[in-house]
């Protein structure tokens, strides 16, 4: 694999508990090792964004509207407009799971666009379809809505639902969004072998709290 592993992984700290020092941390390995971006919940964007200023290659990344998706419209677009004004160079947005599954594609396509129109020129937008709780049919037709709201990527879970990314619903999220739109693995993606398969499925980010662990070769820990 030509291009670093560390380039494809989303370093994540999204638990509840999660401290300034720990996040502090996460910003140092980010630049240590050269991940994508730190991931990090919106309260800690403008810490993170001070901390990852003299780095071009390191993004700060957070979450809208996480882990349920079930906001109006108008909060997820004030979320995806504040974290923006504190630093935040992408966005992962929660889709609304229940007018998905209730086939109200107009609602759900709508819902994403107000993200994606509020980031529009200013931070990438990832849709998190939490892929555990849907279809194939259902994934399918949310990587279809979020193409058509001009999302760039599909991202397959939050990590705080019943489970995570499969190397199956990578494969599946990629064939349906073409070759265009970023795919991310999101949800216990712990060491290498892992990482590998998901990005040899199509993935094109990883999102993992196991970042170091994955580029060194190790295993780590369950969870976000």
């Amino acid at each position: 694999m030509t291009q670093s592993i560390a380039s494809f992984i989303d370093h994540t700290a999204l638990k509840a508990d999660t401290t300034k020092e720990q996040i502090i941390t996460l910003c140092e390995e980010a630049k240590a090792y050269q991940f994508a971006s730190v991931c990090v919940n919106p309260t800690w964007v403008k810490l993170a964004a001070e901390l990852l200023k003299d780095e071009e290659n390191v993004k700060v990344c957070t979450v809208i509207d996480f882990p349920l998706g079930a906001s109006t419209a108008e909060v997820k677009h004030f979320e995806t407009v504040n974290a923006i004004e504190n630093g935040a160079g992408e966005v992962d947005m929660v889709i609304n799971i229940a007018a998905l599954k209730a086939k109200n594609d107009e609602f759900v396509e709508r819902d994403i666009r107000t993200v994606v129109e509020a980031a529009k020129g200013k931070a990438l937008t990832k849709v998190i379809i939490e892929s555990c709780l849907l279809t194939d049919e259902e994934k399918k037709r949310a990587c279809q809505i979020a193409v058509r709201a001009g999302a760039d990527f599909v991202k397959t879970s939050t990590g705080f639902s019943t489970g995570g990314a499969t190397v199956e619903d990578i494969r599946l999220m990629r064939e349906t969004v073409g070759p265009d739109i970023g795919v991310k693995a999101s949800g216990g993606v712990r060491d290498l072998e892992g990482a590998r398969a998901m990005i040899e499925a199509g993935a094109t980010r990883i999102g993992a709290s196991a970042g170091v662990a994955i580029v060194n070769g190790e295993k780590g820990e369950s969870g976000y």
